[in-house]
């Protein structure tokens, strides 16, 4: 272990020395011309829209959003089922860890389903 450490740290050492480090002094002009190109760049194009096209923007958020939502669903269900199933058929030994998976998993599915309730309810703020 303590041979491991070692190793790392000198790999690490190596890594440092090797890497070239370009430091270069940029003044607040520099900063507000780079971001004004930046601007003239993505406005100036010909035939380019600039806009963002809602409906474009809604139709993909909820494709997005349903799909990962579905896939979410079967999988909170495939997994409450082979815990059930594990706990239905396991000896009191099995049953134990069973139960021990368990808070893991409730507070997976809320994690999961909540992630989903904010986002429909920031979209709905939103528009």
């Amino acid at each position: 272990m303590k041979k491991n450490i070692i190793c790392i740290c000198i790999l690490s050492l190596f890594l440092i020395m090797i890497y070239p480090m370009n430091t270069q002094a940029v003044s607040i002009d520099d900063i507000f011309t780079g971001a004004d190109n930046f601007i003239e760049k993505g406005g100036g194009q010909s035939g380019v829209s600039t806009t963002i096209d809602d409906t474009a923007l809604k139709n993909t958020s909820n494709f997005l959003y349903n799909t990962l939502l579905g896939i979410s669903m079967i999988t909170a269900v495939i997994v409450g089922m082979v815990l059930g199933i594990k706990y239905m058929y396991a000896t009191s030994e099995d049953k134990a860890e069973i139960k021990q998976t368990l808070p893991a998993y409730i507070v997976s599915c809320v994690v999961v389903f909540g992630a989903f309730a904010i986002w429909k309810v920031l979209v709905n703020i939103i528009q």
